[in-house]
């Protein structure tokens, strides 16, 4: 994810934050210090926000491992303002596994309450339930504790993208087809959405976020069953762009420029003298090498070197998941090592497009043949 930076690693696992964490510690400190008037106290809104993060890190590699379990990787987790996510390579193919892999992130947080509960309970010789919630709301320890109960709660609501969501439409997909338990779960989660937002006009703004932000996470992930879906069984090769044009890494941006000016094509594969792919030039990065003061730019001076790849008997399925991680909207399509297509995302609409429109009309054919 953009502008983020690793801090870490955990299991095997890349931990990377996003730079608005850093605006809410400010944030948070600068509260607390408003507040209260002691640094003290901002130093103690900052501890709490950090266990709180660490926390979320906890849930987040709950699902983690538990994809592990499956042989399904995990990219990385980014800590963001709203909380965590962890990036796996792809979903469990069984509703059963995504079953599990959803319910171990709030698992995790249930342990850690238990945990927290023992620890306040037999620390401080609680007699009743009136002097352990006393107890609780007073100390850091308690505090913790009904973060814990809440996060829990939270994600088990059924709506995407928290992990409820994807526990309804497991459930769901144990009985009917994936891509409608995933309708199903979708409009459960909007439903909610709604909710959230007529509750939120009187007097919360924190619900009216959180309802566009489930909104969003059901239509996103609705969208993406149905292409999925779409896809299914079909290889890359049918829908792969083979008319194309490729560059070299002494090229100068200005041959690039006149190709995206004679066509349609805005990211270049960039292609060394032994015929090996080392790099995609951007419409972004040409722009930017572009402008740059004096001198030409060669195309090796500006392609991105990092890139992913995918063959022309793989699976659209499983190449879609690499045009979503952010790196860039194009790959290159290698038989034996070498390029024969490239695969983005536009094309891929286009073909899906095309597919629809095509099935909509023998569909209509055979209607009148009836």
């Amino acid at each position: 994810m953009g502008w983020s930076w690793r801090i870490g690693k955990i299991a095997g696992i890349d931990i990377f934050v996003h730079f608005t964490f850093f605006i809410l510690l400010g944030w948070i400190g600068i509260s607390y210090y408003l507040k209260e008037g002691n640094w003290g106290q901002a130093l103690y809104g900052l501890a709490f926000i950090l266990t709180l993060f660490g926390i979320v890190v906890l849930h987040e590699l709950g699902h983690a491992l538990a994809a592990r379990r499956y042989g399904i990787p995990t990219r990385d987790i980014t800590l963001l303002p709203i909380g965590g996510v962890a990036r796996l390579e792809r979903m469990p193919e069984r509703p059963e596994q995504e079953l599990v892999v959803a319910l171990a992130g709030p698992a995790v947080n249930v342990v850690l309450a238990i945990g927290l509960f023992l620890v306040l309970w037999f620390g401080n010789a609680i007699g009743s339930a009136e002097n352990f919630f006393k107890v609780a709301s007073e100390s850091f320890i308690g505090q913790m504790f009904a973060v814990n109960v809440i996060l829990a709660i939270f994600n088990m609501l059924p709506a995407f993208p928290m992990d409820g969501g994807r526990v309804l439409r497991a459930i769901l997909a144990m009985n009917m087809d994936y891509a409608q338990a995933t309708r199903i779960a979708a409009v459960v989660g909007q439903t909610m959405a709604l909710l959230f937002g007529f509750l939120g006009l009187f007097g919360n703004p924190l619900l009216i976020f959180i309802a566009l932000f489930v909104w969003m996470g059901a239509a996103n992930e609705s969208g993406m069953v149905q292409i999925r879906s779409a896809l299914a069984g079909l290889p890359v090769k049918v829908a792969m762009i083979t008319d194309f044009k490729s560059l070299a890494p002494e090229d100068s941006l200005e041959l690039a420029t006149d190709y995206v000016l004679a066509g349609f094509q805005q990211d270049f594969p960039v292609v060394d003298g032994d015929e090996q792919v080392v790099g995609i030039l951007t419409r972004r990065k040409m722009i930017e090498g572009l402008s740059r003061p004096g001198g030409t730019t060669t195309v090796g001076e500006m392609m991105i070197r990092e890139f992913r790849t995918a063959e022309p008997g793989e699976m659209l399925e499983s190449a879609i998941v690499r045009l979503q991680d952010g790196l860039h909207q194009t790959i290159p399509i290698l038989q034996h090592g070498r390029l024969v297509g490239l695969l983005n995302s536009e094309n891929l609409s286009e073909f899906l497009m095309i597919r629809e429109s095509t099935r909509a009309a023998n569909q209509r054919n055979r209607r009148l043949h009836l």
